[in-house]
């Protein structure tokens, strides 16, 4: 307990630590976007090459990557089914908002820093089934409800799926891991070196992308989304642990990342359909909060 409570404290003051050294003004606004460029396109693909190329692939995780993609469509449903009796936007609002997973930025670091390399898989596997949903599926969703898109474009979502580079690792590294091909071992070496700085270059991101601005007014309708979506989450991480036929790391890897934040993108696509921007990036934030607490909880119960 106390080792889980020692490292979750030194992610948190990662976080602070961006957020004070913005609010002091080393860093600016624009290098939230660098830092995510850095993440997203070279250290989060790097930790990806580096945990797979040390597990054998077990058919049944490639189950995980399912799992991910129900999760999304299950908080989707509900963000629906909360606000059925409400306005079209409200409906599309609360199915962008209580959806989706930040798994790269946000969970990865921590199942990186705490589980094994199997427990990395199950969590990369589970973000690509995430990732279908959150890249526009989930946004073509809710502009159906609002009326306005007539039906989903799926060459735009397969295009915007292989344009991550997450993706394409996480496609990758499955495929190679399936044949049983090693890459060598320089290749190996560099991803280890560039993928261990992954865990702090997102935390610190997440710190300096942290803001909350809200009206008090909105504060009911945040904490209904809020509630909602950690209601399920908890529901859902206790189910995966007890109720799913597969071996501990991937068990606690699944209940770990149930418990992870809002899809990052969710302001941006609230934002595409003149949605409330505001209160999207508050949900988002506070989702973010709710995350730290809740996962290091978890792995205070699970490891």
């Amino acid at each position: 307990m106390t080792a889980v409570l020692i490292k979750a404290g030194a992610f948190v003051s990662i976080i602070m630590m961006g957020y004070l050294l913005k609010r002091a003004g080393f860093f600016q606004a624009k290098d939230f976007y660098l830092v995510s460029r850095i993440v997203i396109k070279i250290t989060l693909p790097a930790a990806i090459v580096s945990n797979f190329s040390r597990i054998t692939m077990d058919y049944s995780l490639l189950f995980v990557c399912v799992i991910g993609f129900l999760c999304n469509c299950v908080t989707v449903a509900a963000g629906y089914g909360m606000y059925a009796a409400r306005s079209k936007e409200s409906k599309a609002f609360a199915m962008l908002n209580m959806s989706g997973y930040n798994v790269g930025n946000f969970t990865m670091p921590f199942v990186q820093s705490f589980l094994s390399p199997v427990g990395f898989a199950a969590t990369s596997l589970f973000d690509a089934g995430n990732a279908v949903m959150c890249t526009g599926m989930t946004y073509t969703l809710a502009s159906m409800v609002i009326g306005e898109e007539e039906k989903p474009s799926v060459k735009k979502a397969v295009l915007k799926l292989f344009s991550s580079a997450p993706f394409d690792a996480y496609v990758l590294m499955t495929v190679l891991s399936i044949l049983n091909i090693k890459l060598p071992s320089v290749l190996i070496s560099l991803a280890d070196t560039a993928g261990g700085a992954n865990a702090f270059l997102a935390l610190l991101m997440i710190g300096i992308g942290f803001e909350i601005r809200m009206e008090k007014e909105k504060m009911g309708h945040i904490l209904r989304i809020l509630g909602g979506r950690y209601i399920l989450g908890i529901l859902m991480a206790v189910g995966f642990y007890y109720l799913t036929p597969f071996e501990l790391e991937v068990r606690q890897a699944l209940a770990i990342v149930s418990l992870g934040p809002v899809s990052s993108v969710a302001p941006a696509f609230t934002g595409a359909l003149k949605g409330d921007v505001e209160t999207a990036s508050a949900i988002n934030s506070l989702s973010i909060v709710l995350s730290i607490a809740a996962i290091t909880a978890a792995l205070i119960i699970l490891l």
